[in-house]
């Protein structure tokens, strides 16, 4: 039997991403509307890789993980809310990192490298307020002071604090997302992983199915289950392009290449579909990064890695809805969470 058949069982997980060696995380929220932004920062370097999945993606130096181009390592991972406008959150990881003396050496100082990817959360109260550069600042710096040691917080926090799922009958039959982090330890190399479920989907229990969050029955007060309304013949609500979006960063503290990180990157993605249907969807920008921070001197094979990887996106997938908070929003329907709903149950 799976050591996760119960949703209680993904709650009581100890593992998170500030396990792996080398990886801090900070959270920015926006006291003013429900979002956010989340720094994954590796302020000494870290070989990177990314996978974009989702069809309608929101991303920022990309291209420079790819394994046949020059740059090696990276410095941070922004994941924000605000779609498009979010991806200025990266702009003060960088200022933070250069202000720490890290970053690429050019010879008359270095460039903290930093892509990032952003999720659609703007219809949740005055769009105008978005992640910028001064939040990508603040995340930053919550990193910076923690030692990598300290559990990240989970739920309607950072990157998750606006994240909705289950919208594909649409918005008002929702629920709200989050973001959520587990990590697996093999001797001696962890991998761990922070999702930011923001999905068009429901999410699952990948262990033994249980639907936990997604589209709600008409009153309410049930969930309806999307992939069984769908077989079933219901015609889904139109859904604007790229509204939705889960992302994430999967890092190792093992020894792997760049294109072992590209790899890792791309098998992650197993775990958001064991967690999350349907996913990667043509209104979904899902996004993944991986970072081997090469900080525990060890290396395992990529078959052990993989399925750590997998796993640990899987876990943190469910721990984001499952940890999520309700929100109200004047003029807008009340959101509930997970455990509004165990509640009236």
């Amino acid at each position: 039997m799976s050591a996760f058949s119960t949703f209680q069982d993904l709650l009581a997980h100890e593992g998170h991403i500030g396990r792996v060696q080398g990886i801090s995380v900070g959270h920015f929220s926006d006291s003013r509307r429900p979002t956010g932004c989340t720094a994954v920062l590796c302020p000494l370097g870290a070989v990177g890789g990314v996978d974009v999945r989702g069809a309608a993606p929101g991303t920022r130096e990309t291209d420079l993980l790819h394994p046949s181009n020059l740059v090696q390592e990276v410095h941070g991972i922004m994941l924000a809310g605000g779609s498009a406008w979010g991806l200025d959150a990266a702009t003060g990881a960088v200022r933070w990192l250069e202000e720490q003396g890290a970053g690429l050496d050019i010879g008359v100082g270095r460039i903290p490298l930093v892509p990032a990817a952003v999720l659609f959360d703007v219809m949740m109260g005055d769009m105008r307020i978005r992640p910028d550069a001064t939040a990508g600042y603040i995340a930053s710096r919550n990193a910076g002071s923690d030692s990598g040691t300290k559990r990240p917080a989970e739920g309607s926090v950072g990157a998750g604090a606006g994240a909705v799922v289950g919208k594909v009958f649409g918005h008002e039959r929702a629920m709200k997302g989050g973001i959520g982090t587990a990590s697996f330890t093999v001797d001696g190399v962890t991998v761990g992983a922070i999702i930011a479920c923001n999905a068009l989907g429901d999410v699952f229990n990948p262990f033994n199915g249980e639907l936990l969050a997604g589209a709600r029955t008409a009153d309410g007060l049930q969930l309806r289950g999307t992939r069984d309304a769908l077989l079933a013949g219901e015609e889904p609500r139109p859904v604007l392009a790229g509204s939705n979006t889960t992302i994430g960063v999967v890092a190792t503290d093992a020894i792997i290449s760049k294109a072992q990180a590209h790899r890792l990157a791309v098998v992650a993605h197993d775990g958001l579909a064991r967690a999350i249907n349907p996913v990667h969807t043509m209104s979904d920008g899902d996004s993944l990064f991986a970072l081997g921070t090469a900080c525990s001197g060890k290396s395992l094979g990529m078959m052990t890695l993989s399925t750590l990887a997998a796993e640990a996106v899987a876990v943190a997938t469910a721990r984001a809805v499952l940890l999520a908070q309700s929100v109200q929003i004047e003029g807008q329907a009340t959101l509930p969470s997970y455990q509004d709903l165990q509640a009236r149950s």
